[in-house]
């Protein structure tokens, strides 16, 4: 099992997409085309220097993007707590496809401990934000978990919507 407060940065993770606000729309997230696996070469430190410098700003593409790069390991050793570090920061912008990386890593154990909660979660997070692939991946892992894990997943879900219907009232009664 996961320790606590790693347990709440995960919420935090669930919950911050949902409040993520791109053109007033809290679904859409912006895309920063300046940075891409395709650029970063070995012969290019400039372009990794760029990425850096635009996920250090909060960009969640150069996140996601830093975090595939250390994930793939194609040009560098695979570093799973640098991937994780990128995916976790990108993920709290409510980025899907950095969210399906982090299920699937809670999933597989890879970087941290296993684990089918904290992996349900994310992944019906990252399928709430547009992905397919998560939504399949989710619905496997509940295939694979206990019916009380399943019970605890589906509540902290269920918790975030609640949070998330307030923040939305409390805004549509803001002058």
């Amino acid at each position: 099992m996961i320790g606590f407060s790693r347990f709440i940065m995960l919420i935090g993770f669930c919950v911050a997409p949902l409040f993520a606000s791109a053109d007033n729309n809290s679904l859409i997230i912006s895309n920063t085309p300046q940075c891409s696996l395709e650029r970063i070469t070995h012969e290019n430190k400039p372009a990794l220097d760029d990425c850096l410098n635009l996920a250090q700003l909060g960009y969640a593409q150069a996140q996601f993007v830093l975090g595939e790069y250390w994930y793939q390991g194609q040009l560098i050793p695979r570093d799973y707590a640098q991937a994780m570090k990128w995916f976790e920061q990108a993920s709290i912008q409510g980025h899907a496809t950095a969210q399906l990386r982090l299920g699937n890593m809670f999933y597989r154990g890879e970087g941290v401990p296993a684990n089918s909660i904290q992996a349900y979660i994310v992944l019906k997070m990252s399928a709430i934000n547009g992905s397919d692939e998560a939504l399949d991946q989710a619905d496997q892992v509940a295939l694979q978990m206990q019916r009380n894990e399943l019970d605890i997943g589906n509540q902290v879900l269920a918790q975030i919507f609640r949070s998330y219907l307030l923040e939305l009232n409390n805004q549509a009664h803001t002058p």
